[in-house]
């Protein structure tokens, strides 16, 4: 009679591991999702690092326009 009960006793601790693990997972899924759609990225998608520095350039005033849309140009 101990036996079966012991046995009982072994199940119900590996199902509350396994719920315990199930509701991590949920919770580790809602954060990653949350912080995939809420990040933005820091340049367009497709942008190289050349264009990105060139724009940076530009809008920090180290170009004139005429530079700038010349190197433009020539990175395409």
């Amino acid at each position: 009679m101990m036996d079966g009960m012991m046995g009982m006793g072994w199940w119900m601790l590996l199902w509350g591991l396994v719920g315990l693990a199930v509701l991590v997972l949920l919770v580790l899924g809602v954060v990653w999702l949350v912080r995939a759609l809420t990040s933005r990225p820091s340049s367009p998608p497709g942008e190289d690092a050349a264009r990105r520095l060139l724009r940076e350039r530009y809008a920090a005033g180290q170009l004139d326009r005429d530079e700038y849309l010349r190197k433009r140009e020539d990175l395409r």
